[in-house]
């Protein structure tokens, strides 16, 4: 009977693969318990076991086997059990019963369900594009991420060479990822991407400080410079257009960090499903940096075992140290002030009764007069300014100062210039102008012999820092009366503000002496349209500076152009030059002293690479005593300083001008911080 059996079920898995019935019938799993299982009703006899040949047929007709009195029926697919009762196997299928047929789970041909197959989603239909996709994916997020590693955070060392690094940071990464349990790794590939995004942001931030600012961007000082470009770009291209680039910049900047992220978890996950590829990829490229480091190897002068990342972080938690220790430092030093229990009366006693100006010049740095792009015509300005001067009997004398700033940040080089103290980021210039600690103009406020005023045509809102300077009265681009248009980011041209100041208060009868600081802005970036120079009594309200706008050139046609760029700048300051020289001609006299300093170089754009920090300032003066009590100072004579004139840094100026125009001060306590 067994042998029997198992030809029935041979015969059973035949038809199972035709066409007429491709599912297991029921007679199959009857019979296959009959060899291991007792059947109660075996004792009936030799044939009780042996049923109809046709028996194990099923009627396709019968889908519910009948239950009988225990003797399976013809038409039975399933044999029944008598009286309702289950036999004692009636549970346990038979051992071929539990194993279903290869081809028992395909679908009839007929049937409306959808076949998953007959649809591959995901590229199933395709397996060769998938397979490409998904290393193509693959690649760009390692090239994203190795970039992101490597990439130096000056544009001047954006260099073919600077790719050729092997990133420490990317080995010493892999390897941790191997070693980590799936969760941790998973958290770890989230939080190191997000920390590779937000350096490689610092890093495009540094690259467009150091273009404009020379300097990298401070990670807590800084973040208050935006609003000043955001100031910049809407005076240069317009409200819709600064609106423009930031909302790119923004999404520009989301879109690196999720990227990055991305591509970071990524390549996570393929170190963990090649783990053993990835281990000796490590040992190896671990093996081939400490050769390098111990070697020195180089390619074209840059190392090729890397630590850009990991030294890049390292100065940033180095500078937020060195920030709250230079704010101590500051404070240290501010305490201290060689004027500051000077009494008034002896203070500025060599200029008594003199008419003091001083005139800052936007962006008016030793480039302009040294440069041979730009040096011949700038030079020949000051030749021709000093002749004018001359002719109306003043005399000038020049030099250099150093500023703290470069490319911008015009206010840290005013507070250097009148505190005496190396203001070279925000957190001292909070701090210097909101101590009592004496300026410059504020001695001269404080000696009650002079009236002082500022002209600020670049403040266009309130200025709270005002009060530090010691001016009785600030006039800013509201309170000058110009009703002409702007010239680009200068809300006033300098002709105008100096016509004002003429009107406002030196022309004034029977006034005190004046002590005045005026902010020239004409020649402030993006330099165009520049204005031009007309005749005094032609300005008026500055009406007249409709016309004379829409003859300029567009700031963003210009700036298409490098050549261009440096030429109109070199043009405005000539424009700002010529306007204090003119007014002086126009409505100086025998009182009159100013000293005319530029603040800062401009962008990088006009000076090239290390073109340092050095301004021109100039002192000139109708009476000769003026000039004679600086005579030590080693300057050369007229509007043009030589090249070997004397450099001095920019705070070391209030003292030498207090000291040279009034009583000899005690020497410092503490040396100066810079």
């Amino acid at each position: 009977m067994p042998l029997f059996t198992r030809s029935r079920q041979l015969l059973h898995k035949d038809a199972a693969t035709t066409d007429e019935d491709p599912k297991p019938t029921a007679g199959d799993a009857a019979d296959s318990e009959g060899d291991d299982a007792a059947d109660p009703e075996a004792e009936a006899g030799p044939d009780a076991d042996a049923p109809d040949p046709d028996a194990g047929t099923p009627d396709p007709e019968a889908g519910t086997p009948g239950l009988g009195a225990g003797t399976p029926g013809p038409e039975a697919g399933t044999p029944g059990l008598g009286a309702g009762t289950p036999g004692p196997d009636a549970d346990l299928p038979g051992p071929d019963a539990g194993t279903p047929d290869p081809d028992a789970d395909t679908p009839d041909p007929h049937s409306d369900t959808p076949d998953p197959e007959a649809a591959p989603a995901g590229g199933r239909k395709h397996p060769g594009l998938a397979r490409a996709r998904s290393s193509t994916t693959t690649v760009l997020a390692a090239l994203l991420v190795f970039a992101a590693l490597v990439v130096p955070n000056e544009l001047t060392r954006l260099t073919p060479a600077a790719f050729t690094r092997i990133p420490v940071e990317a080995i010493f990464g892999a390897a941790l990822l191997l070693v980590l349990p799936t969760p941790a790794r998973r958290v770890t590939a989230v939080l190191a991407g997000a920390c590779l995004g937000l350096v490689t942001v610092l890093n495009l931030l540094d690259m467009g400080f150091y273009s404009v600012l020379d300097r990298p961007f401070d990670l807590v000082l800084d973040w208050i410079l935006f609003d000043d470009a955001k100031a910049f770009l809407q005076d240069s291209v317009g409200t819709a257009g600064a609106i423009g680039a930031v909302i790119v910049v923004i999404a520009l900047v989301f879109a690196l960090l999720v990227l990055i992220t991305l591509a970071v978890v990524r390549l996570t996950r393929l170190v963990a499903e090649h783990s053993a590829v990835a281990t000796r990829s490590v040992l190896v490229a671990g093996t081939v940096w400490v050769g390098c480091m111990a070697l020195g190897v180089q390619y074209v002068g840059v190392p090729v075992a890397s630590l850009a990342t990991a030294d890049l972080a390292k100065h940033r938690l180095y500078t937020v140290r060195a920030g709250i220790e230079d704010e101590r430092a500051f404070a240290r030093e501010a305490a201290v002030d060689r004027f500051a229990d000077a009494p008034a009366d002896r203070l500025l006693t060599g200029l008594r009764g003199k008419d003091v100006i001083f005139a800052f010049v936007e962006s008016y740095g030793r480039s302009a007069i040294e440069d041979p792009a730009m040096a011949p015509q700038m030079n020949e300005t000051l030749a021709e300014g000093t002749g004018r001067l001359k002719a109306a009997g003043f005399s000038a004398r020049s030099g250099f100062l150093t500023s703290p700033t470069f490319g911008g940040g015009s206010w840290l080089a005013h507070s250097t210039f009148m505190s005496g103290l190396w203001v070279k980021n925000q957190q001292r210039y909070r701090s210097v102008t909101s101590s009592d600690h004496l300026s410059l103009t504020g001695a001269f406020q404080r000696s009650g012999a002079w009236r002082t005023v500022g002209i600020m045509p670049g403040v266009t809102r309130s200025w709270p820092e005002g009060k530090f300077y010691g001016l009785d009265t600030v006039y800013d681009s509201r309170e000058l009366g110009y009703e002409g248009p702007k010239f680009s980011w200068a809300p006033v041209p300098d002709q105008y503000s100096l016509s004002a100041f003429e009107r406002l208060e030196n022309s004034k009868p029977g006034r005190k002496p004046l002590m005045s600081e005026i902010i020239l802005v004409s020649s402030h970036n993006p330099w165009a349209p520049i204005p031009r120079a007309i005749g005094w009594d032609e300005i008026g309200d500055g009406s007249v500076y409709e016309s004379i706008s829409k003859e300029g050139k567009d700031p963003k046609e210009v700036w298409k152009d490098p050549d261009q760029v440096r030429t109109e700048y070199r043009r405005s300051v000539e424009y700002s030059v010529n306007s204090l020289v003119s007014y002086v001609t126009e409505y100086g006299d025998k009182d009159t002293v100013l000293v005319l300093l530029g603040d800062h170089q401009p962008a990088k754009i006009v000076t090239g690479e290390n073109a340092g920090r050095d301004v021109p300032i100039s002192i000139v003066a109708h009476d000769p005593a003026v000039l004679d009590k600086i005579a030590g100072w080693g300057w050369h004579e007229g509007l043009k300083p030589s090249p070997d004139a004397p450099v001095w840094p920019m705070d070391m100026f209030r003292d030498r001008f207090l000291t040279a125009y009034g009583p000899q001060p005690p020497a410092p306590a503490t040396p100066p911080a810079r």
